[in-house]
């Protein structure tokens, strides 16, 4: 499954903004996947914190490998030498089973998330152990396809800015000039920005960083 966005939302970038419409014109259409369960989700961020989308990538084959399906009822009988045994960490165990537990036991209810707006449901998010405001962030847009999440935290969302627009910085107060800009479908230029910030379009550098010789 893939992020759900089509005309409506690349036309209204388009008309609001000319240089991420040249941007939308030269990549077109991002398939990006999305994981619609909340559990998996939640527990597929946390794996991916502050490692490369490759190791992320490997670990959650190894665990879907074990497993067949990452529910509450798998993940809360797992020991932690099991679950380390995939690559991660020991304190990533611990947040994955602790939420695991939280979902069995009733004290965290994923249906409740799904119905909170978006502040809402990522403070509801960052009351986990083991989830930031950035992983909150990555779950209400690949998960539950809320469409105007644009990351502040996240530093290829940055970088793609800094690229797109030919600045040198971006502070939080021209971000947020970009984010009102792009509003209602903040999700939708994110895409586009994680996909000039990997080099999808030729030309485009990041000021940020010297130039080769």
């Amino acid at each position: 499954m893939y992020f759900h966005y089509g005309e409506k939302e690349t036309d209204y970038l388009r008309a609001k903004d000319p240089a991420l419409g040249a941007v939308i014109d030269k990549v077109g259409h991002i398939d990006r996947s999305i994981d619609p369960d909340l559990f998996s989700s939640v527990v597929h961020q946390i794996i991916g914190q502050q490692i490369s989308t490759k190791a992320q990538t490997t670990i959650w084959n190894r665990m879907q490998d074990a497993f067949g399906e990452v529910n509450p009822e798998v993940i809360a009988a797992a020991d932690t030498d099991l679950l380390q045994s995939f690559g991660m960490t020991f304190r990533k165990t611990e947040y994955i089973r602790e939420f695991a537990g939280k979902v069995s036991d009733g004290s965290f209810d994923l249906n409740e998330i799904r119905n909170l707006p978006d502040k809402e449901a990522a403070a509801r998010l960052t009351s986990l152990r083991g989830v930031g405001v950035w992983t909150a962030e990555m779950i209400l847009l690949f998960c539950l396809e809320r469409p105007d999440i644009l990351s502040f935290n996240d530093l290829a969302i940055r970088r793609g800015l800094r690229m797109v627009y030919h600045h040198r910085s971006i502070s939080r107060e021209l971000f947020e000039k970009y984010r009102r800009r792009y509003s209602p479908y903040g999700s939708v230029a994110s895409l586009y920005l994680w996909a000039v910030a990997g080099g999808a379009v030729e030309g485009l550098t990041d000021p940020a960083r010297p130039k080769k010789d």
